[in-house]
């Protein structure tokens, strides 16, 4: 083995008790010198590759290490956003606030790629639209103002991959690609190919200068368990919550030597049941494998009788608190090797929940949410509206 990895063995074995191991060491987090961070993380990515006969020098590294990250308090951007005018709205809100976060859509909703990519895998299975047309500038952007990016991956929600390739969905007796109400289309969990596309997309982020890659629909459609018998689609002896969990390790191993944080979302409702095993989500066999997992925990989402509210949305701390609550209770198992929770809180009206159920959300509503995570001694957060008018004045310590 080539001597700077031996000096670096030894060194990481001084400072850390012998165990060098990534599921025990975390350089960004220890007393280990910055250059040693470097190297640190140098010898994962070459040991990922297999290279430690040959390694690559740090500086030949495509991505940087993740430096310490803040305390997040962030809002959700679209790519039209990001890639738009209001982006200088958007940026306004942050310098002007305790803000400093943005999660940036790179694969959306309908599975479009929203950048332009030279990665020809990425080509081949994807739709790249250039809806954020310069990625270079846009990352110096969010630099400049030290804005930390998170990159959000839409998963096994992808009608784009559906359509291009029904046998990686689920299909009618017909060969019909099966859609949702909506018209949108999934993408199997079980698939091996469909975990590589988006792992590629993440390791993409990254290279980009992503420090955190947010998964999100990491689960089965909705209801699937009342169809899972009568579509076609491959699957193997695995439950649906095993491939699920399966995919999230995965994509955690892969990513873990390129230094990105990985977080995943997940129904917020999921910490207050089992398992919510119809659309292969178990809150805490997915915690165990991500740095932070972002419960969508927005009030609207529930109904009557959650938390002992008649209209939940129309109490949004105690709607928050006692979500809060069971997302601790449930992690609870995990001791010391809990993930980091940060929830998606709400900044946006309900009106379709109809009259006398939903209120207009404004400064007070945000801030009564922002109010039960502290109380609670949860410090991080992401506000949700998916156009992307936050609303102005709102005190976010």
């Amino acid at each position: 083995m080539n001597i700077f990895w031996t000096i670096l063995l030894l060194a990481l074995s001084a400072g850390t008790g012998g165990d060098v191991s990534p599921a025990h060491t975390d350089a960004s987090n220890s007393k280990v010198p910055g250059i040693m961070q470097s190297a640190y993380h140098t010898f994962l990515a070459n040991a990922a590759e297999g290279r430690l006969d040959a390694p690559l020098s740090p500086t030949m590294l495509a991505v940087q290490p993740q430096t310490a990250a803040p305390v997040v308090k962030g809002i959700y951007v679209t790519a039209y956003s990001a890639g738009g005018s209001r982006m200088d709205q958007l940026i306004d809100l942050l310098d002007s606030t305790e803000l400093n976060s943005m999660v940036i859509d790179l694969k959306d909703d309908h599975g479009y790629i929203t950048y332009k990519t030279d990665n020809t895998k990425l080509q081949e299975l994807g739709q790249p639209q250039p809806f954020i047309r310069d990625m270079g500038a846009l990352m110096e952007r969010l630099d400049k103002h030290e804005i930390y990016p998170i990159a959000r991956v839409v998963v096994f929600k992808d009608s784009v991959l559906a359509k291009k390739h029904p046998e990686l969905s689920f299909v009618h007796s017909d060969g019909s690609v099966w859609a949702n109400g909506k018209g949108e289309a999934f993408v199997n969990p079980y698939s091996k190919e469909v975990w590589d596309y988006n792992v590629e997309i993440a390791k993409e982020a990254a290279k980009l200068g992503f420090k955190e890659v947010q998964f999100d629909y990491v689960r089965f459609p909705e209801g699937f368990e009342k169809r899972a018998d009568t579509l076609k689609y491959h699957k193997d002896e695995r439950s649906r919550v095993d491939a699920v969990t399966s995919f999230v390790k995965y994509a955690k191993e892969e990513l873990q030597p390129l230094g990105v944080k990985v977080s995943v979302d997940i129904f917020g409702y999921a910490a207050s049941v089992p398992a919510a095993e119809g659309i292969g989500q178990d809150f805490v066999k997915i915690s165990e494998n991500v740095d932070i997992i972002c419960p969508m925990i927005y009030p609207s989402h529930y109904t009557t009788g959650w938390f002992n509210a008649k209209d939940p949305d129309m109490a949004p701390y105690q709607t928050i608190r006692g979500a809060t609550i069971d997302t601790q209770k449930k992690l609870e198992p995990l001791g010391d090797n809990q993930p980091v929770i940060r929830p998606w809180i709400q900044d946006f009206t309900a009106s379709w929940l109809g009259k006398g159920h939903y209120t207009k959300y404004g400064k007070h509503e945000v801030e009564e949410q922002i109010r039960a995570l502290k109380e609670l001694n949860v410090d991080e957060y992401l506000l949700w509206n998916a156009s992307n008018r936050y609303t102005s004045g709102v005190t976010y310590k």
